[in-house]
């Protein structure tokens, strides 16, 4: 049995095919990780949330901002943008069996001392702090109210975690970290605006992985969302699996069980 995690697939199908024939992913014995934005931007995004939804008895699945994103536009609070391609998946005939498997994915998910989560952990909280805290999301994904969740998900306020917040700024400060967040403070004031390796918002900020007195740095973290890092941290218990797929660079897979890449080339959502 091996447990394979994959980085941001956001709808590009074959390389996801390559990476599981090249590690002969065998449904009977092994598991496949996913650290979210499984569609967007990529070409086979219906096919992609096809795939993996027919695989779900061996998938953990973790949401990311596109993944939530999906489900916003699919509730009718969002208008997709421009660069979406959503489209197919909204008009499927199967899209709500889909789109409710996924109001019941969590935003973190820990197991065998491993932590999956799309975007990271904000200094100030352990890996317990977080996995109560992206609780709170999930019942909510799961309750009535959670159109107006999504009604109320976007923006970048509060910027900061504080234990006094409540209602719908609590669950949106929550669901920045754990799907938006790149740099933020030592404090965890977040950073929304940079998104490339080095922060461009004029902010005193690094990368949240980076503080050195951060609550998770003893902790195995594996994260996505990151394409602009290619993959490079500064330490190996920090695992950055988003290699840029959609951008024209590589889908990687990392296994838990061995600590062995693999990765397949991508371009125009194609292995090449």
């Amino acid at each position: 049995m091996a447990t394979y995690v994959v980085g941001d697939i956001q709808g590009c199908l074959k390389p996801l095919k390559c990476l599981l024939e090249r590690v002969r992913f065998n449904p009977d014995r092994d598991r496949l990780w996913s650290v979210g934005d499984i569609i967007n931007r990529g070409p086979k995004c219906l096919k992609t949330l096809r795939f993996l939804y027919d695989m779900r008895d061996n998938l953990e699945l973790v949401l990311g901002n596109h993944d939530l994103h999906l489900l916003a536009v699919a509730a009718g609070v969002r208008q997709p943008s421009r660069s979406d391609t959503l489209d197919k998946i909204l008009a499927a005939p199967d899209r709500d069996a889909m789109l409710n498997w996924l109001l019941h994915r969590p935003l973190i998910h820990y197991e065998n001392g491993f932590t999956m989560v799309h975007a990271g952990i904000p200094p100030q909280w352990s890996v317990e702090d977080a996995l109560a805290r992206g609780q709170e999301v999930e019942d909510m994904l799961q309750s009535p109210d959670c159109t107006e969740f999504f009604r109320q998900m976007y923006g970048n306020e509060p910027a900061i975690w504080s234990d006094e917040l409540t209602g719908m700024p609590r669950l949106r400060t929550i669901t920045n970290y754990l799907t938006r967040m790149r740099f933020c403070t030592a404090e965890g004031e977040l950073d929304l605006i940079s998104k490339g390796p080095v922060p461009t918002s004029g902010k005193k900020v690094t990368a949240w992985f980076s503080h050195p007195h951060r609550k998770t740095r003893n902790d195995r973290i594996l994260f996505g969302h990151w394409a602009s890092l290619e993959g490079k941290t500064e330490g190996p218990n920090v695992i950055g699996l988003d290699t840029g797929c959609v951008w024209g660079g590589s889908l990687s897979m990392y296994c838990l069980e061995t600590g062995e890449w693999t990765r397949c080339r991508c371009r125009d959502g194609k292995t090449t």
